[in-house]
C-alpha cells in the first residue's frame, strides 16, 4: 500500500493513475490547497487533511498498512517563494518534518520525494549532473534542498531510505485526456501557449530573445507527466528491492527553446499563436538541461515521450476536453 501526499495535484494525480494501473493500493492525502477533487482516481482512498497535522497523520498511518510514501505535497512557485518565503518553509520544510516523524513512529521506512532542479541554482555545467554544486537562488529551491538534507539525516539516524527526484519542466497530460494540468495562476509555458488557441489570451509573451542560445530564447528541459510518474514508481520499486537512498535527475537531456515550443504548438494546434517579445525576467538562466543517465542506468527509466510534439499533443487533448479545467 502506497501513501501519495499531494495525490490530487498535477504530478501526484498522474502518479496515482499509473500506480493503480499497475495493481498498487493507493491512499491519497491532500488538503486541496492547489489540488483538484476532479483529479482523484475513483479507486484511491482519500484522506482530506494537511501533512502538518500530527494527529491527522497518525490516523492515516494507524488505519492503513503503508509500505512506502511518495511525497508531492509542497508549494512550488519560484516567484511566489520570493514574495512569501516563510510560507514555503512552513509547508515544505515543516510539513516534511511532521511527515518524517510520523513515518518513524509507525515504522514506515521508504519515501520517494519530488524534488527540483532548482536546488542547483545557476548551473555550472550543461547538462547538469547529480554531483554538481547545489546553490539555490530562491526559497523554493532552498526549501527543497533542505528537505533532501533532512531525508539524509533521517536515513542516518532512523534508517528511513529515500530517493529524491530532481526535475525541470513537467508537461503534457494523461493519454485519456481526463486529467491534466490545471493551475491557478498558470505559470508553465505549454499551458500558457495553449491559452492562445483556446481564446483565453491574444498572444504569448517571450521574455527576452538575446540569450546566448541558438535563437536567443531560453532553453529548458521538458519531461512528459506520464514518464515522470513512471520514474516515481520505479523509485519505489528500487527502494523495495535495494533499500539504498539516492538522488536522480530526470529530464530529456537536450532541451528546447521558447520559440521552438511555440512553433511546435502552432504545428499541433493549427493556430498561428501570435508571440510578442517582452523584457527578460530576472534570474532566468539561458539554459537548464538535466542529464538523466544515472536514472536510466540505475532505475531502468526509459522515457516514452521523447518528442515535444507528442508532449504538446497530450496537453492539447486535455485542454480541448476540459477548457475550463477541473472545476468546469
Amino acid at each position: 500500500m502506497i501513501l501519495v501526499c499531494g495525490g490530487a495535484g498535477y504530478i501526484g494525480s498522474h502518479t496515482v493513475y499509473e500506480l493503480i494501473d499497475r495493481g498498487e493500493e493507493v491512499i491519497i492525502v491532500d488538503n486541496f490547497q492547489t489540488g483538484h477533487r476532479g483529479a482523484l482516481h475513483p479507486k484511491a482512498k482519500l484522506y482530506d487533511g494537511d501533512i502538518r497535522d500530527k494527529d491527522f497523520l497518525d490516523k492515516v498511518f494507524g488505519e492503513n498498512n503503508i509500505d512506502a510514501v511518495i511525497h508531492f505535497a509542497a508549494n512550488s512557485l519560484v516567484g511566489d517563494s520570493m514574495e512569501s518565503p516563510l510560507k514555503y518553509y512552513d509547508n515544505n520544510l515543516y510539513g516534511t518534518l511532521v511527515l518524517l516523524k510520523a513515518m518513524n513512529r509507525h515504522g514506515v521506512k521508504k519515501i520517494v520525494f519530488s524534488s527540483t532542479a532548482a536546488v542547483y541554482g545557476e548551473p555550472e555545467n550543461i547538462p547538469i549532473v547529480e554531483t554538481d554544486k547545489t546553490e539555490p537562488t530562491n526559497p523554493y529551491g532552498e526549501t527543497k534542498l533542505a528537505m533532501e538534507k533532512m531525508f539524509k539525516w533521517a536515513d542516518t539516524a532512523h534508517d528511513i531510505k529515500y530517493i529524491s527526484l530532481r526535475y525541470f519542466n513537467v508537461a503534457g497530460a494523461h493519454e485519456s485526456g481526463e486529467i491534466g494540468e490545471d493551475h491557478n495562476p498558470e505559470t508553465h509555458l505549454i499551458p500558457l501557449i495553449l491559452q492562445v488557441p483556446l481564446g483565453k489570451r491574444d498572444f504569448i509573451s517571450i521574455f527576452g530573445e538575446n540569450y546566448d542560445t541558438t535563437d536567443g530564447t531560453c532553453i529548458r528541459d521538458y519531461i512528459h507527466i506520464t514518464d515522470l510518474a513512471d520514474a516515481h514508481i520505479l523509485a519505489v520499486e528500487k527502494l523495495r528491492k535495494d533499500k539504498i537512498s539516492s538522488i536522480y535527475n530526470l529530464g530529456n537531456g537536450e532541451g528546447f527553446s521558447v520559440k521552438e515550443m511555440i512553433e511546435a504548438s502552432r504545428s499541433v494546434t493549427g493556430h498561428p499563436i501570435p508571440a510578442r517579445i517582452s523584457e527578460r525576467r530576472p534570474g532566468d538562466p539561458a539554459k537548464l538541461i538535466a542529464s538523466s543517465e544515472r536514472a536510466k542506468k540505475e532505475l531502468g527509466w526509459k522515457p516514452k515521450f521523447t518528442s515535444v510534439e507528442d508532449i504538446i499533443k497530450s496537453a492539447w487533448k486535455w485542454h480541448q476536453n476540459k477548457p475550463k479545467g477541473f472545476e468546469a
